[in-house]
């Protein structure tokens, strides 16, 4: 199955987003061109302007010009869950995710303690971050992707042209 579908409905702005697909059905979310954008909920709550679909994170501080967050990737610890939504921890701090129940999972992992990886469009950024979930995946079988992450999106952020 290719990898353009996630969740239907999940607010994507993306040119063909809401389409009908062939036959008369309403379409999957198509997920942008471009990569999603690796992020700390730090990060959102303190560089990110604009508003929904047309977010930018600022990084003004380095002289370098923003960047437009489609869709971006988080990773966290499961704080709280249910409903469809989620509160998770990164090490900089809290965000929400939202629209859950329309989202592949694989594994059940909205688990209070479960550290997750989470794909979504950003919602809100003050004063807590919130995305519409595109995608989830549970990635608690290894320790070493918590361990790594703050520094794996200070890496791409330092190369990020």
């Amino acid at each position: 199955m290719a990898a353009s579908v996630e969740a239907a409905g999940a607010g994507n702005s993306a040119p063909g987003a809401g389409d009908s697909a062939p036959g008369g059905g309403s379409a999957a979310v198509r997920l942008p061109r471009s990569p999603p954008l690796k992020v700390l909920a730090e990060q959102l709550r303190r560089d990110a302007e604009g508003g929904p679909g047309a977010w930018r994170l600022s990084r003004a501080a380095t002289g370098r010009g923003p960047l437009e967050l489609v869709t971006v990737w988080m990773q966290g610890t499961v704080v709280a869950a249910g409903g469809g939504e989620a509160r998770l921890r990164d090490p900089s701090g809290a965000f929400s995710v939202r629209g859950l129940e329309r989202v592949p999972r694989g594994r059940p992992c909205l688990v209070p303690g479960k550290y997750v990886m989470v794909m979504g469009v950003v919602q809100v950024c003050r004063p807590e971050p919130c995305l519409q979930a595109v995608k989830m995946t549970d990635l608690s079988d290894n320790p070493i992707h918590e361990s790594m992450w703050e520094l794996e999106v200070e890496d791409l952020h330092r190369n990020i042209p």
